[in-house]
């Protein structure tokens, strides 16, 4: 079975930033106001430019306007827009067929995806994965995994943590508005315990482990845990790289003590932070890894994998989900991972690093305003401060963001207190665009100072 030879013309992809209306313009602000009387109100978008294609790390919307894309669609679209491999791969799996259900009639791409991932995450023991849609739904069946496994039900989580918006990742979550806000009552038996902070707590890596491991065994209790779940950089939490230390002192605590320690890489995983994996780059095997995002390319997949005895602790039927492991998105992922290895992106993910965080931590010695610039790879971050203090300045983090928006450059924000931008280009995103994006930061950022 093969595709039609027939194809709508495509026009030549954009090769740079182009304005030719204000931020919005008149065709986004017109869809806007199609979507306020069709759309509920509780999704929100960041910028309401409505956009008709993306090639690379351009985003072209209904205006013409071209916008360079420093958010990935929350650190999905590594490999960048419409990455070759992706598409073709996509475009022919489609042709062949679309769903069948991996849990009543089963497919290779699933078998190929499961065995991608037991190759590149951490370790080399004998492991096993399960797919499904969305990070929350990783995160939440690798809780049921080891709650199976280890015949415990207590889950431990840190502060300033995001793990999803499903009743259990909601509990897991820390951040209260807009995520969790009078959608309780949640599971229980979650804990939430002290994490790194550097720039906030001032402690080693060692030290704040030593203090939520004392927290840990005095309020809950070593034995009592199933699951400790931890992001080796914190996401929406602010971008927060624990100190180093950390976290190969929480896995040997749980090691020791019988917990199934589960990496959260859905927002760090696929090369993101330089590796492959954030959580090897100080040595540490989870047992258990949660993906998703990055994995296929900006198509829904998730993962949870790890200790092939920890995954065949659940009875047959005691995981999967319609849709979990589509065949198309399985495409997808096998499409991204070989660009990722083919165009080294891992290397990309530094060459990214080495350019923004010397140019960030010279804007706040000039400015006084970025208390805290931070991250690896291309998952980086600047943390706004009034001058002079520790105090989060959200207002100008907004203004700032407002300002890029504006200017053709998409930008996030996040963190506990709102005050932090963060940066998650494509992990392909050419030196050239790169270097654009940020001047128009930089520019920003002076501007919003002053005025």
């Amino acid at each position: 079975m093969t595709a039609s030879t027939t194809a709508e013309p495509q026009a030549p992809a954009p090769r740079q930033r182009r304005l030719r209306t204000e931020i919005p313009g008149p065709a986004s602000r017109e869809l806007q106001e199609r979507r306020v009387n069709a759309v509920a109100a509780g999704v929100s978008s960041v910028l309401p430019v409505y956009v008709t294609s993306a090639s690379g790390g351009l985003v072209t919307d209904a205006d013409g306007n071209v916008l360079i894309d420093f958010g990935s669609g929350i650190a999905v679209t590594s490999v960048g827009h419409s990455a070759p491999a992706v598409v073709d791969r996509v475009r022919k799996q489609a042709c062949w067929f679309t769903h069948t259900c991996f849990m009543v009639t089963p497919y290779e791409g699933y078998v190929e995806v499961c065995e991608a991932l037991a190759e590149l995450t951490p370790g080399d023991h004998a492991k096993k994965s399960v797919l499904f849609n969305s990070g929350a739904e990783a995160v939440e069946n690798a809780v049921k995994i080891a709650r199976v496994a280890t015949g415990r039900q207590a889950v431990v989580v840190f502060d300033h943590a995001y793990h999803g918006r499903t009743n259990l990742t909601m509990g897991m979550t820390a951040k209260s508005v807009p995520y969790k806000h009078g959608f309780g009552p949640f599971a229980p038996e979650v804990y939430r315990v002290p994490g790194s902070y550097p720039y906030r707590d001032g402690l080693s890596g060692e030290a704040a482990a030593a203090l939520a491991i004392d927290r840990i065994e005095k309020q809950i209790g070593g034995d009592q845990v199933a699951a400790v779940v931890l992001e080796p950089i914190q996401g929406e939490g602010g971008f927060i790289e624990p100190a180093r230390g950390f976290l190969p002192a929480l896995s040997a605590w749980c090691a020791e003590n019988g917990v199934v320690f589960v990496a959260d890489e859905v927002q760090t995983g696929f090369c993101r932070t330089g590796s492959w994996f954030a959580s090897s780059e100080e040595g540490v095997v989870p047992d258990l890894v949660a993906t998703a995002k990055g994995i296929a390319g900006g198509l829904p997949l998730a993962a949870v994998t790890g200790r092939a005895e920890l995954l065949d602790a659940v009875p047959p039927g005691g995981l999967g989900g319609t849709y979990g492991g589509n065949p198309i998105a399985c495409a997808a992922a096998l499409g991204s991972i070989e660009t990722m290895k083919a165009e080294n992106l891992a290397e990309s993910a530094k060459r990214t690093e080495g350019v923004v965080l010397p140019r960030l931590r010279a804007l706040a010695d000039e400015t006084g305003v970025l208390g805290d610039v931070r991250g690896r790879g291309a998952m980086l971050a600047a943390e706004f401060v009034r001058p002079g203090t520790t105090e989060p300045d959200a207002d100008l983090t907004k203004r700032v963001a407002a300002a890029c928006h504006r200017a053709g450059v998409i930008v996030l924000t996040c963190g506990t207190y709102g005050n932090v931008v963060r940066l998650l280009p494509p992990l392909s995103l050419s030196n050239d665009l790169l270097d654009e994006g940020l001047s128009v930061l930089e520019h920003a950022v002076r501007t919003e100072v002053r005025s």
